[in-house]
């Protein structure tokens, strides 16, 4: 992948000197996964920095024999960042939903374009913040009505990952027990909520090319109370 592709799909090196771009992408390793497959154990966390390239994967907490969906990430984010400052034991994996195509570069090798790169070192720290806004939103959305909460899910995710269409904004059909799960709603209540978005017309599923439209945005953002 060249420099300028990497820069544009992820924002978080749009600031980054190209000669530092150049060197992180020559020591990446890439991956490719089916959808089901493991992306990455729980033993294996804080080995390396995981960029999405294509695809989405889910964010899984084990809990005995089952799991729960902490976080669906798309296409042009990152995770395993905070795994390599932090030697815990971790008790979660990452699944992919679909076909998906990585790129993974050392936690050493991270670490050390973190401290070569002032720029880059900074945008991370963006990011974190950003990241952290996101979980207290989702924390204060706790006692919200689950239609407002299921809202403010496909919301996130369109403002996050989705791709312009002539239908609306695209996401992928994430499967409504994560969708459940990461909105912290029963899965009787999503597959409700999301028939009577689906009869609105605010969004449309594509079952076949496993995608969701979100049609209209406007109605469910002010659904989500973002207005």
């Amino acid at each position: 992948m060249q420099t300028e592709d990497f820069s544009e799909l992820f924002p978080l090196f749009n600031t980054v000197n190209p000669e530092t771009l150049e060197w992180l992408l020559s020591v990446a390793d890439e991956h490719e996964y089916p959808a089901g497959r493991a992306v990455l154990m729980e033993d294996a966390w804080g080995n390396a920095v995981y960029f999405l390239v294509s695809g989405w994967v889910k964010v899984r907490r084990i809990v005995g024999d089952d799991g729960v969906t902490l976080a669906i990430l798309g296409q042009g984010d990152f995770f395993g960042e905070m795994a390599i400052l932090d030697e815990s034991p971790r008790s979660t994996d990452v699944v992919a939903l679909c076909s998906v195509r990585l790129l993974s570069v050392h936690a050493q090798r991270f670490i050390q374009t973190l401290f070569k790169d002032p720029q880059l070192h900074h945008r991370m720290l963006q990011v974190m913040v950003r990241r952290l806004r996101q979980m207290n939103h989702r924390f204060q959305l706790r006692h919200q009505p689950p239609a407002v909460k299921l809202a403010n899910t496909l919301v996130a995710m369109g403002e996050n990952y989705g791709q312009a269409t002539e239908k609306g904004t695209e996401i992928y059909n994430i499967p409504l027990k994560d969708l459940a799960d990461v909105t912290d709603i029963g899965v009787e209540e999503t597959t409700k909520i999301m028939e009577k978005l689906d009869s609105k017309g605010w969004i449309k599923i594509d079952a076949g090319r496993q995608v969701i439209h979100l049609i209209n945005l406007k109605q469910l953002t002010h659904l989500a109370g973002r207005v």
